[in-house]
């Protein structure tokens, strides 16, 4: 059992499943947002961009660190890992678009004022929700064992553990 900081204290794959306990939390939230504003008066469009930020440094974290350790140390699980990486660039596909709507034509957040937009952003939020949470359960069940066995990188364990700090 390992913990970012070296100690041997909380296994890996319970770290993985706490972050993406986190990820599901934080993407209901914006789901489940009434209006067009969040209760701290921040706008849905704001709160999205944070969090496609946010699960696009997780994955870049898992596909550039905790992915190609596990396949130096476990090449057998260089299947699972193309499969999983794989749907991180779909996932970045929801993503993008999930921007693009936030953003609007101008670049700018809008979505707060537009009831339109809101709606087409909660439809691809829900649609990113239901492959995120397919997508973390299936990392979880594949990689947990070769994960409690890892000992982590000192270049990925933040990116991958801690996406919103």
């Amino acid at each position: 059992m390992a913990s970012h900081d070296g100690d041997r204290a909380v296994a890996l794959s319970i770290q993985l499943s706490r972050v993406h306990r986190d990820l599901r939390r934080r993407i209901d939230g914006l789901r489940s947002a009434p209006g067009p504003h969040r209760p701290d008066d921040e706008t849905l469009a704001v709160h999205c961009l944070a969090f496609c930020q946010a699960l696009t440094d997780h994955h870049q974290g898992e596909d550039e660190g905790l992915f190609a350790q596990l396949v130096r140390e476990r090449p057998a699980l260089a299947p699972t890992v193309a499969k999983l990486v794989e749907d991180h660039g779909l996932i970045s596909s929801i993503l993008a678009r999930v921007r693009e709507l936030a953003l609007g034509a101008d670049g700018s957040p809008g979505a707060e004022h537009d009831p339109v937009r809101q709606e087409l952003v909660r439809r691809e939020l829900d649609g990113l929700a239901a492959i995120m949470d397919s997508h973390f359960r299936y990392e979880e069940r594949v990689l947990g064992e070769a994960l409690d066995a890892t000992t982590p990188a000192d270049d990925w364990p933040s990116r991958v553990f801690h996406p919103f700090t």
